[in-house]
C-alpha cells in the first residue's frame, strides 16, 4: 500500500489544546506515578493525537463497505473497500461460480471501481495469499522527533496555558502531576524543613535531603513524596526554589543575600521616553555591543555561543554584579519558573568557586563584589565569560597584569558637588576598554552624586557630561560609548533613550562615526 501522510505540518501548527487532551495527559500521569515536565507531555500528546488520527481515518474508510479477503462471500449490491488496493471503494455488480478444478469452488467477483471501471475479484475462495494478510495500517511518515524540533516550543506554550486553566493537575519546578496523587505535608513537616534549611546556613538543599528529617508516612513513592514536599514548599513564602532548570534546590528566602531579593540601588532605572525611531544604524550596532541588560535589542540567539567578553559600567561594578543581557544570557543556568538560581561561579586563573545567583525578573547575575575589589577592577574592565566543564559553573576572568601607571579619564567630585574629569596617571592591573575606562578614586564620592543627579533633569545631565568629557580632547569631541559610561557613573540608563537624545538635540551636533560636539 501506499501511504499518505495525514498529520500534515500544519495540522501541528494549528493544533489547540481541547479538554480530552488535558483529561488524557491527566490519566496519563495518574496512570505513570511520575511528574513530568511540558516538553516530555508534547511528546506524549503527539503521540497520542498521531494515533487517534490514524484511528479515525482507518475507521473513514473501512467505513464504505466490507474489507475485501478472498475468502470472505460477497452478493450482489454489496459494497466492497479494498486495503490492498490503497482504500479503493467499490461495488459487486455480478456474482458466478469461477472454474478452476485446481482452485475447488469459488466466486468470481464483477466488481464496479470508485473511478467507474469494472475488475473481476475471487470470493469464497479458502487458499490465497492476501487471506492471511492483516488489514494494512496507514503508513504516513510520522516522525515525532522532527515534530518537535519544528513545533515542540509552540505546542509546549499551549500545552502549558491549557494545564494552568486545570486545577486537577499542579506544576513544580517545571513538572506536573495530578493534585489527587499528593501525599499531605503539614505545618509541622514544613518547619522541620526550615529548621533543617536553616542549619543549612543559606547553601540550597535538594528536596532529597529536606526528606530525610522530613518524615513523611512511609511506603509512599518517592517521587511522589519528593512532589509533594516540593509543592508544599513552592506554597509557603519562607521558602525560595532557586535550582537551574531540571534541578530543585531550596533555600531560605530571608537567607538570601539582599541584593538577590531587592534590585541594588545602582541597577534601578526610572524609565526615559524616548524616539526610537531615530536611531542611526552605526547607534543600533553599538547597543548590541555595549551587553545592557536594558537594551531592547534583537541578536542571534540561535548562536550557540561558548563565550563572551564584556566591558563593565560602574553599576555593574560597584553592585557586584553583571548584566544577563541577550548575548550573554545563553551562559548562565536558567530555570522553568524560578526568579532566581543559585549556581557556581569559578575563577578561570585561580579555580576560586563563588556562590552566584541569577537574577531572572531583573536581568543580573550577583555574587562579584569581593572579586572585582580583589582584581582592581574598573569601569571599562574587561570581563571574560564562558561556560565551565560542570553543569551549573560559570567561568569568569579578568585578564589581569602588573599593576602599572598610565593616563586614564579620573572622576573627581568637586568641592560644589558636581562632577569633574580629568586626565590623572592611575594604577591599571587589568585590560580595558578605551572609550569605557574611567578612574573612580572614591567609590563613596561618586555614591553622593546618585540622590543629586537622580532629581536633575536627563538633558541637563547629559550635556552637563558631555561638556566636561569633551575638554579632555584637543578637538573637543566625546563618543557616544564614552558618554554612555560616563552617564552610568552617576545615574542608571541603557543606551538608547541616551543616543536618541544625541540624535535629536539641535544643541548636539554628529561630527561622524559616532563622534559628538556641543554647540554652544
Amino acid at each position: 500500500m501506499t501511504g499518505e501522510t495525514i498529520l500534515s505540518p500544519d495540522y501541528w501548527k494549528n493544533l489547540q489544546i481541547t479538554s480530552q487532551d488535558v483529561e488524557f495527559l491527566h490519566n496519563y500521569l495518574f496512570e505513570t506515578e511520575t511528574p513530568l515536565t511540558t516538553r516530555e507531555l508534547v511528546t506524549v500528546l503527539i503521540h497520542e493525537r498521531n494515533r487517534v488520527e490514524r484511528l479515525a481515518l482507518q475507521q473513514r474508510r473501512q467505513a464504505g463497505g466490507k474489507v475485501y479477503f478472498p475468502k470472505e462471500s460477497f452478493q450482489a449490491g454489496d459494497g466492497v473497500v479494498f486495503p490492498f488496493l490503497n482504500w479503493k471503494h467499490g461495488k459487486v455488480v455480478n456474482v458466478r461460480p469461477g472454474n478452476n478444478p485446481e482452485l475447488g469452488e469459488f466466486d468470481v467477483l464483477t466488481v464496479e471501481m470508485e473511478d467507474g471501471a469494472e475488475r473481476l475479484f475471487a470470493g469464497r475462495l479458502a487458499v490465497h495469499a492476501l487471506n492471511d494478510k492483516p488489514v494494512p495500517e496507514e503508513e504516513g511518515e510520522f516522525d515525532p522527533d522532527a515534530i518537535l524540533r519544528s513545533y515542540g516550543a509552540l505546542l509546549e506554550k499551549k500545552l502549558e496555558a491549557a494545564l494552568k486553566e486545570n486545577e486537577e493537575i499542579v506544576r513544580i519546578a517545571g513538572r506536573w502531576f495530578p493534585r489527587a496523587l499528593l501525599v499531605d505535608v503539614n505545618v509541622g513537616h514544613l518547619n522541620l524543613a526550615e529548621a533543617v534549611l536553616d542549619m543549612a546556613g543559606g547553601e540550597p538543599l535538594p528536596t532529597l535531603a529536606l526528606l530525610k528529617d522530613v518524615s513523611l508516612p512511609e511506603g509512599v513513592n518517592p517521587k511522589l513524596a519528593e512532589f509533594s514536599l516540593n509543592l508544599a514548599l513552592q506554597e509557603d513564602g519562607r521558602f525560595d526554589e532557586v535550582g537551574p532548570a531540571g534541578e530543585v534546590l531550596w533555600c531560605l528566602y530571608r537567607l538570601e543575600p539582599q541584593e538577590v531579593r531587592e534590585v541594588p540601588l545602582h541597577l534601578r532605572y526610572s524609565p526615559i521616553e524616548y524616539d526610537r525611531s531615530v536611531l542611526s544604524d552605526e547607534m543600533i550596532a553599538l547597543e548590541k555591543q555595549l551587553d545592557d541588560e536594558l537594551s531592547d535589542v534583537e541578536t542571534d540567539e540561535d548562536v550557540e555561543r561558548r563565550e563572551v567578553t564584556i566591558a563593565l559600567i560602574y553599576p555593574h561594578l560597584r553592585a557586584g554584579t553583571l548584566p544577563l543581557s541577550k548575548r550573554v544570557r545563553s551562559l548562565f543556568p536558567t530555570a522553568y519558573e524560578s526568579p532566581r538560581v543559585r549556581f557556581t561561579l569559578v575563577d578561570g586563573k585561580t579555580g576560586q568557586k563563588m556562590p552566584g545567583w541569577v537574577v531572572r525578573e531583573h536581568k543580573y547575575v550577583y555574587g562579584l563584589q569581593a572579586w572585582y575589589k580583589a582584581h582592581g577592577l574598573m569601569p571599562g574592565s574587561l570581563v571574560n565569560i564562558r561556560k565551565g566543564e560542570k553543569p551549573g559553573e560559570v567561568v569568569i576572568e579578568a585578564k589581569t597584569h602588573r599593576s602599572t601607571k598610565d593616563w586614564l579619564r579620573t572622576v573627581i567630585v568637586g568641592a560644589d558637588g558636581g562632577v569633574v574629569f580629568a586626565m590623572l596617571k592611575q594604577p591599571i592591573s587589568a585590560e580595558f576598554n578605551d572609550r569605557m575606562a574611567y578612574a573612580i578614586p572614591s567609590f563613596e564620592a561618586v555614591d553622593q552624586l546618585w540622590k543629586q543627579e537622580a532629581r536633575r533633569p536627563f538633558e541637563q545631565l547629559v550635556m552637563n557630561l558631555a561638556r566636561e568629557i569633551s575638554k579632555l580632547t584637543p578637538q573637543g569631541h566625546v563618543h557616544a560609548q564614552e558618554l554612555y559610561a560616563a552617564v552610568n557613573i552617576v545615574r542608571r540608563v541603557p543606551p538608547a533613550p541616551l543616543f536618541a537624545l544625541l540624535a535629536s538635540r539641535p544643541e548636539i551636533a554628529h561630527v561622524g562615526d559616532l563622534h559628538f560636539r556641543i554647540i554652544e
